[in-house]
């Protein structure tokens, strides 16, 4: 073990901000990284320290923030607290061989430090924050109960009893910050609550924010629930937390809990199931309650040894009223959004029938969220799951919290989820670019209600790479002068908009106080461009930019077009969080993964959990943008999502028109199917059209057969005047073709002589002259039906006589063939 000589100096790279990031030390004029054997929260806090980021919030190993590149030069860090930089600590120097950078070490700070000043304990006074070095206070008109319950828990005070304004506890010396704080108590500490400052007014040190917590002798907390009002019972002895046992814990213990965590009354006694208890110390074994103490130590706990052996001693938890909240999701921002409660373990949602502005009001006041701008009804900001829990609210617009309002009967109003409540409140703040390209034009802020301008003055590089990333368009690229002399057309809230290395998002950044006119020139409009996304109208159809902050990824699928959506941001892979995360945004990360239409998104770490930072949380996409950093969303550092809750899509394949693995097997099925019907069909067509040729070939063979149905019979049955009727049709035989036949019959008269077959000469082509001038021509009638009309010649005219009989000649040599006068079909 060897201490580093002086100071050397640290930084974090990759983790969103300055005090958070992967650790790389400065020696021999090169920065390098640290190996994460032996690092811990203690090595971490010292990094904090250094920086001035105030407390250790993690200490993280296996290149959290990404590996780095370069020496790796300390390994086996081991600090005991009470070092100014991380070099005074002992370490094993360079331990390249066994230590590559995939082993690096990370921190994340809390980013500040906290204190209580000038109080009569070390568990109350003013609120004292240490931002760079320096310490300063906070205005009371942005300190909250809230607020307050995380910061004693953070000191280890217990919970907030009061939070006193008006300088209580005396005036501050040193700066006054802006900063708001938004926690929902749920929070460790301070610094991981959502924090804006952008647009508030100065405070005097008249008005120093103070709380006065309940101390940590006897303490209690409440963990593992939904709130700081619910969960398993711990107290907090001599210098540590331990559990409660109990056997018969009942509501009257849970009474005094409550009663002392200032949550109200007791809802629910409860015992919590295998998975929820806890594995600590025992801090306090059986306890016996009137239901009137003021707090769990003055309840009987002295219990004899056989009292404990009658039953099971296990750990104990509360429900208290106190646990009821309020928040809003689903929304573009922190206050816009549908409604949701809180209460007995589960989140609901709240019925718009009769949900007017005063209801509103009470909700955005309790969010600390300012006044209501709109009360939003028929689920505006999407449909809910789960519990309704109140239906039929009448607020008057001064009650402190939305159940303090009349309304119907807790779990029971007649709706459904597709007529959920939301809000949109005056405090919802939004950036926009307006004109040209989405990340290119005029900065605009939506506040109160309205767009408008944000002025130039004192705008920097810094604020501007701020407003890009706020916006999803990566570093910016230019602050664009606009030389456009003429007067601002609408408002212009803000001005002087000052963001500095310590803030991670611009609505960190502090500015002037919000004012319609704060700026009246079109010269003072701020114009950017970012480096996130090419100009659509240059950029080829369908492409996208390629630099790495840009790029996305589906991970734990058996395709690149499904699975857990990570992002590349400031060197690293990072998640997205599925709050509000829908079919919507789906379509836009499919799209920008180069996959087809979105079959399903998914939520609840569906491929499993990320390990990197959270770049994205609150996605809201129109479906329409060509990358999710074209849509709506907030920055994933406020510390209120968890990889348990990472987004995923399931897209197609449009590559191929074919979706994914898990449905082509179905798909080669159906399309078997389809091929097999048009093969049929094709085989039918075909067997159709071989019939029509054969039943073709037979109907022209028949065609030469004039009687093919004929039957022989004598001759000599029909009259004269009936033959004569019929030859006078005009038909389908010329002159010559009688002649023609004619001569073929006197062939097969003189061929019929003694010296012949009987009968082998027979033609099946039978015909006879018809009578009637020269041209005339003949067929046989439509009703004919043999030969009995073919070989009747008339005996009207004595020239065709002889002709007659060599025809008549013949048909009786067959007949004789065939038995006499039995009829015989032709071959």
């Amino acid at each position: 073990m060897f201490v580093l000589a002086g100071a050397a100096e640290v930084r974090l790279e990759n983790g969103g901000g300055r005090c958070a990031g992967r650790v790389e030390v400065k020696q021999q004029g090169q920065w390098g990284t640290v190996c994460h054997y032996s690092w811990d929260k203690a090595d971490a806090a010292v990094v904090c320290k250094q920086l001035g980021c105030g407390d250790a919030v993690e200490a993280h190993r296996n290149a959290h923030f990404g590996p780095g590149s370069g020496h790796i030069w300390m390994s086996d860090v081991e600090c005991d607290g009470t070092e100014s930089a991380l070099s005074d600590c002992k370490n094993t120097g360079s331990d390249e061989e066994y230590c590559d950078h995939s082993q690096d070490a990370g921190v994340t700070c809390s980013g500040k430090g906290f204190r209580l000043v000038n109080g009569s304990t070390a568990c109350d006074g003013r609120v004292e924050v240490q931002v760079l070095g320096t310490w300063g206070t906070l205005c009371d008109s942005h300190w909250h109960l809230l607020d307050a319950h995380v910061l004693c828990r953070h000191l280890g005070c217990g919970f907030a009893e009061a939070v006193p304004g008006g300088g209580r506890f005396g005036r501050g010396t040193g700066p006054t910050w802006r900063e708001s704080f938004h926690c929902d108590g749920t929070e460790a500490q301070l610094g991981q609550c959502p924090v804006t400052a952008l647009g508030a007014s100065p405070c005097s040190h008249d008005r120093d924010a103070a709380v006065i917590c309940s101390g940590d002798s006897g303490a209690l907390r409440l963990v593992g629930g939904g709130s700081r009002c619910e969960g398993r019972v711990e107290i907090f002895q001599r210098g540590t937390w331990g559990r409660v046992l109990d056997d018969q814990w009942d509501v009257q213990e849970a009474s005094v809990v409550c009663r002392q965590l200032r949550c109200g009354e007791a809802e629910r006694a409860y015992n919590p199931p295998k998975p929820e208890r806890g594995t600590g110390p025992v801090g306090l074994r059986g306890v016996r309650c009137a239901g009137h103490e003021p707090s769990l130590t003055l309840c009987n706990t002295s219990l004899p040894e056989s009292a404990l052996a009658a039953g099971i001693a296990e750990d104990v938890g509360v429900v208290c009223w106190g646990s009821r909240q309020a928040r809003l999701v689903n929304g573009p921002g922190r206050c816009a959004g549908r409604v949701e409660i809180y209460y007995r373990g589960s989140w609901g949602t709240v019925c718009d029938e009769g949900w007017d502005l005063p209801d509103a009001a009470v909700v955005c006041q309790q969010l600390g969220c300012g006044g209501a701008l709109e009360a939003v009804g028929s689920a505006g900001f999407g449909s809910g799951s789960g519990q309704i829990w109140l239906g039929s609210v009448s607020c008057s617009g001064a009650e402190a919290a939305l159940w303090d309002c009349p309304a119907g009967s807790w779990g029971e109003p007649d709706c459904g989820h597709k007529e959920d409540a939301g809000v949109v409140c005056s405090e919802f703040v939004a950036l926009r670019l307006e004109n040209n390209d989405s990340c290119s034009g005029r900065l605009q802020v939506f506040y109160n209600g309205t767009w408008g301008s944000v002025c130039s003055n004192s705008m920097t590089p810094q604020t501007v790479s701020l407003a890009c990333k706020e916006l999803g368009c990566g570093d910016a690229i230019s602050l664009d002068p606009f030389p456009t002399y003429g007067t601002l057309p609408g408002p212009a809230w803000l001005d002087r908009v000052e963001c500095g290395e310590r803030y991670s998002s611009f609505w960190q950044c502090p500015s002037a106080p919000w004012h319609p006119q704060s700026c009246t020139d079109l010269r003072d409009e701020t114009h950017i461009t970012c480096q996130g996304l090419c100009l659509l109208p240059r950029c080829p159809e369908g492409s996208l930019p390629s630099p790495d902050r840009e790029k996305i990824r589906a991970v734990g699928g058996e395709s690149g077009c499904w699975g857990r959506v990570e992002v590349w941001h400031r060197g690293s892979w990072g998640t997205v969080c599925d709050d509000s995360w829908d079919m919507l945004d789906a379509a836009v990360a499919c799209r920008q993964l180069g996959c087809g239409p979105a079959v399903s998104a998914l939520g609840g770490a569906a491929f499993g959990k990320g390990t990197g930072p959270i770049w994205l949380e609150q996605v809201e996409c129109r479906g329409t943008e060509p990358s999710l950093q074209h849509c709506w969303a907030r920055p994933g550092d406020s510390g209120s999502c968890r990889h348990k809750e990472d987004a995923a899509v399931n897209c197609s394949d449009a590559t191929r028109g074919r979706p994914t693995s898990s449905r082509r097997e179905s798909l080669l099925v159906i399309t078997c199917i389809i091929l097999g019907a048009l093969l049929c069909l094709l085989l039918a067509l075909l067997a159709g059209q071989a019939w029509s040729a054969r039943a073709g070939r037979r109907a022209s063979e028949r065609a030469w057969e004039p009687f093919p149905e004929a039957l022989y019979e004598e001759i000599g049955y029909s009259p004269a005047l009936e033959k004569q009727g019929r030859f006078s049709i005009p038909g389908s035989y010329s002159e010559g073709s009688l002649t023609k036949m004619q001569a073929h019959y006197e062939d097969i008269e003189e061929e019929d002589g003694p010296g012949s077959a009987p009968g082998t000469h027979l033609h099946p082509q039978r015909s006879a002259e018809a009578p009637g001038a020269e041209g005339d021509a003949w067929s046989p009638p439509q009703d004919s039906t043999g030969y009995d009309d073919a070989e009747e010649v008339s005996l009207a005219h004595g020239p065709e006589d002889t002709k007659a009989r060599k025809i008549s000649a013949t048909v009786k040599k067959s007949k004789l063939l065939s038995g006499g006068g039995v009829k015989q079909r032709m071959p």
